[in-house]
């Protein structure tokens, strides 16, 4: 059974004038594994760099697919399992995601979400398979030591964090809701 976390490298086609690049097509993602309907896009600007934003995710009846791509400067961005019963419950993966690599990751229900900006305005899209719902809007903190992601922020920089994220549980607060599927964490490729 494959990741149920995918980085994505989409091909670019260039020539002098730029390139052209498919970002999603249902059928090719479907022979990958990712079936959802995605009914909503996001878009962020973040402008100091360090702007650090999660760990998020929407909880069961209105969680969220989400797949996610940096269309300006660099970002980290990372998912948790926060399936409760998984084997890698509480365990991360991160991938650079940029304008200029063109990486996206899809980051499937049962994970929390963040990222942090590497360099100034950075503009983030992500599309969601379902709309945003506050009912069911949840978080970790995003230095929970327990989960102990490995955030590249320079010594004795503070990240730019919401007063939302600020307030996060920790992991070993969170009765999570989601319940693991069978489905592994895998290092991405």
């Amino acid at each position: 059974m494959p990741s149920p976390i995918h980085l994505l490298r989409p091909t670019r086609h260039g020539d002098a004038r730029g390139w052209f690049t498919e970002v999603y097509n249902v059928e090719r993602f479907a022979a990958i594994g990712i079936d959802c309907t995605f009914v909503q896009d996001n878009h962020s600007l973040s402008v100091p760099a360090f702007t650090l934003r999660g760990l998020h995710f929407q909880t069961p009846g209105r969680g969220q697919d989400k797949l996610v791509r940096c269309v300006r400067g660099r970002i980290f961005d990372v998912a948790v399992d926060v399936r409760r019963g998984s084997p890698t419950f509480g365990q991360w993966v991160g991938a650079e995601l940029s304008a200029e690599n063109g990486f996206q990751l899809f980051i499937p229900i049962g994970f929390a979400h963040g990222f942090v900006t590497l360099e100034p305005y950075c503009e983030v899209t992500y599309k969601c398979s379902d709309t945003y719902a506050p009912d069911h809007d949840g978080g970790i903190g995003w230095d929970d030591p327990a989960i102990g992601i490995d955030w590249p922020i320079p010594d004795g920089v503070a990240p730019e964090l919401s007063a939302k994220d600020q307030a996060l549980p920790l992991l070993s607060e969170f009765d999570s809701p989601f319940v693991y599927d069978g489905r592994p964490l895998a290092p991405l490729a």
